[in-house]
């Protein structure tokens, strides 16, 4: 299989080569013929007339039969390539020099034989073979004379029968080899050399691809396998491949930049809608209590100031909580998963809120197994998911209300479940229960709740590959928040 561009290339070019090259064979074969072809008859054009003048075979105006028969047997033996006719005046074939069992035709054309006698036509002149029907030859030809017309003429195949089966056994033995030879020699040098300008030349483009794939994989993580360059293609379809996903995962990005520019503006607007609320409040109470000190008491002096205190932690915790997001989102934040004791972590996260839960009016309760084995994942992140559910649980749970924390073991996973007794959640809200400054409000306490708990929770769950749902409980009361870690596997 044909697997880069340089191979293609270097293939197309031997197949070019060799085509050229029996093209030329062909051709020089064809020429060579013609010229040879020529040269023979220009040499000997007045061979027919001198073996008329010389051997002397008109005699007083009649042909020498005996002197004509002699000179057959002569140049048979002297110069076995050429072949002699004597003609009729119509072309009718009297005698001849060749085997008779050879002989095809019982006349030749006379039309070449007078273009020839008449000098105007170029060389070569070519006309019938007696020994084939449809060969023609060079040849020479020259009147007999008679006593008052022409008797007839002597006609002369230059290139006979054994000059044929020369030339065949010397073009096959000698020729053909040097041509062989030659064209292997051209092909070769030429394959070389192509060979070198192809991979200067393709030397680039494949450093190109090679750089792009490298691009690709630092910036593109796929699920899918890598660019093949094998029987899917060369460089040219491999970078085609590279910049199509390329090019898919920019308008992606491009995508989700436009998405995340329109949730940017959206939070910027809640951020300073939420954050304006107890700024406002705190300044409030402030300016209410240097202006009013000289008049107020001092119970409703502490009570101004623990108000303007409560809504400083608040202020502070959701700025904490939109700094943590701010890092999640931004991945400065990185897991770093290992195995622990699922079990020990609940228990330490339920007694941190045990307080909290208490003055609210909420009680907790666990039903988690000490024989859960150990889960794989970030201690610290999941601690943090724990405590979010656990503090959104309390919020929208009303006062004497239970929030029941348990675990279970699902195909090689752990889920850790979190159940409230509260008013459930409105199914037009479930779509958006984690997005960011999200509050489906169940009770009066959620007014402190800034939104972003759940987002953090979420966030922290897809950085671990993990899973995070909200539903409401089956009896049709409260909410179940549930989320899922791998089983450690040594």
């Amino acid at each position: 299989m044909l697997r880069t561009l340089y191979a293609k290339l270097a293939v197309g070019l031997l197949v070019l080569l060799i085509a050229v090259g029996a093209i030329y064979t062909a051709i020089n074969l064809v020429v060579t013929d013609n010229y040879l072809r020529q040269v023979n008859q220009e040499i000997n054009r007045h061979l027919a007339r001198n073996l008329v003048a010389d051997r002397n075979l008109v005699a007083e105006g009649r042909l020498n039969e005996k002197a004509l028969k002699e000179t057959f047997s002569l140049y048979m033996s002297i110069n076995p390539s050429i072949e002699i006719y004597l003609l009729d005046n119509t072309g009718r074939i009297l005698s001849y020099s060749a085997d008779p069992e050879k002989i095809k035709r019982k006349s030749v054309s006379l039309e070449p034989i007078k273009a020839f006698l008449k000098m105007k036509d170029p060389y070569p002149l070519l006309g019938d073979d007696p020994r084939s029907h449809d060969r023609q030859k060079a040849f020479s030809v020259t009147e007999i004379p008679g006593q008052t017309v022409t008797e007839g003429y002597l006609y002369v195949v230059l290139r006979g029968e054994q000059y044929d089966s020369a030339e065949t056994i010397a073009r096959t033995s000698y020729l053909l080899r040097m041509s062989g030879w030659a064209m292997a020699a051209s092909l070769g040098f030429g394959l070389l050399a192509g060979l070198i300008v192809f991979h200067l030349l393709t030397g680039r483009l494949r450093r190109l691809t090679e750089r792009m794939e490298k691009f690709a994989k630092q910036t593109i993580k796929q699920e899918t396998q890598e660019v093949d360059l094998g029987p899917k293609g060369d460089e040219v379809e491999a970078l085609s491949v590279t910049f199509d996903r390329m090019a898919e995962r920019i308008g992606l990005q491009i995508d989700l930049l436009q998405e995340q520019d329109a949730l940017r503006r959206r939070l910027v607007a809640q951020v300073s809608h939420d954050l304006r609320t107890p700024l406002a409040s705190m300044q409030g109470y402030l300016e209410s209590l240097q202006i009013k000190k000289q008049t107020l008491s001092e119970e409703e002096k502490e009570e101004f100031l623990n108000i303007a205190l409560r809504q400083g932690q608040r202020l502070g915790k959701m700025l904490g909580e939109l700094f943590e997001l701010a890092n999640l989102e931004a991945r400065e934040s990185q897991p770093q998963p290992e195995p622990f004791a699922l079990p020990e972590l609940i228990y330490d996260a339920v007694e941190k809120h045990h307080l909290k839960a208490e003055s609210e009016g909420v009680s907790l309760s666990l039903s988690v197994s000490p024989d859960v084995p150990f889960a794989f994942g970030d201690i610290g992140m999941t601690e943090r998911v724990i405590d979010n559910l656990l503090d959104n649980a309390i919020q929208h749970t009303p006062v004497k209300g239970t929030i029941e924390v348990a675990t279970s073991i699902v195909n090689d996973r752990a889920i850790v479940s979190i159940c409230d007794s509260g008013p459930g959640i409105a199914p037009d809200h479930l779509p958006h229960i984690f997005d960011p400054f999200y509050r489906g409000d169940r009770t009066d306490k959620s007014t402190q709740h800034a939104g972003l708990g759940l987002a953090i929770a979420k966030r922290i769950m897809d950085m671990q590959k993990g899973k995070i749902t909200a539903a409401n409980g089956s009896t049709g009361q409260g909410s179940v928040f549930s989320f899922e870690l791998p089983l450690y596997r040594s």
